[in-house]
C-alpha cells in the first residue's frame, strides 16, 4: 500500500527545495504549482478561457501570474471565481498521478494542502517553516513581488503556527543540510512503521 505524503508550506518557507530532496531519496512527487503553470502555459487547457474571462493577463499567449496577481489585489472575486475553474484540472492530473505511480511512497507538495482539505487525503502531512521575518526577506529578494503583493498571499493562506500544529512532521528550513537531514529521518519514520511486504 502506498504512503501519501502531503507537503505544504507558506511562500517563501523553502517548500521547493524540501520537495526537490524528497525526490532525491527517490519519492515520486505531484507537484500543484507545476500543474497549474501548466494549465496557464501557451495552449494550456485553461489558457484560452483565462484569455476570454480576462484578457488583460495575458502575456505571449500564457497566462502571466505577475498580471493575474494584479488583478487579484484589486478584485479578490477574480481569484476564487478562477480557482473554481482550475482547481478541478489540478484534482484530475493529481489523481492520474496517484493511479498511475507505483511507490511506496508518494509525495503531494501543495501550497494549500489543508486550506482545500487535501490533508485528509494523506497519511502524513509535513510543513515546512522559517520565523516570518526570514520568510519574508527571501521572498521580496526574489524581485518577483511587491510588499503588498506579499501581504495579500499570505491573507490568502492559513497561518503558519496553525499548519505547524496540524502537521505530522515539521521541516525546518534555515540551512540546507538541517532540511534534508529532516527528510530522511521523515522517510525512516514511515518506512519503520509500514510492513510493505
Amino acid at each position: 500500500m502506498t504512503y501519501i505524503l502531503g507537503l505544504t508550506g507558506s511562500i517563501g518557507m523553502g517548500k521547493s527545495t524540501t520537495a526537490k530532496f524528497f525526490s532525491e531519496e527517490g519519492v515520486p512527487t505531484w507537484d500543484a504549482d507545476a500543474t497549474v503553470r501548466e494549465l496557464y502555459a501557451p495552449n494550456g487547457a485553461v489558457t484560452d478561457l483565462v484569455a476570454a474571462l480576462y484578457p488583460n493577463v495575458m502575456e505571449d499567449g500564457a497566462v502571466s501570474r505577475r498580471k493575474l496577481r494584479g488583478l487579484i489585489a484589486k478584485d479578490s472575486g477574480v481569484l476564487d471565481h478562477l480557482q473554481s475553474i482550475v482547481h478541478p484540472l489540478v484534482a484530475k492530473n493529481r489523481i492520474a498521478f496517484l493511479e498511475r505511480t507505483i511507490s511506496p511512497i508518494v509525495l503531494l507538495d501543495v501550497p494549500l494542502l489543508f486550506e482545500t482539505g487535501l490533508d485528509k487525503e494523506c497519511d502524513g502531512t509535513v510543513v515546512v517553516s522559517v520565523p516570518p521575518d526570514v520568510q519574508r526577506s527571501r521572498v521580496l529578494a526574489r524581485g518577483e513581488m511587491t510588499s503588498e503583493d506579499y501581504e495579500l498571499i499570505l491573507s490568502r493562506q492559513m497561518q503558519d503556527s496553525e499548519k505547524r500544529e496540524r502537521a505530522t512532521w515539521v521541516v525546518e528550513t534555515l540551512t540546507l543540510d538541517a532540511a534534508r537531514n529532516s527528510v530522511k529521518q521523515i522517510l525512516q519514520e514511515i518506512q519503520s512503521g509500514q510492513n510493505y511486504a
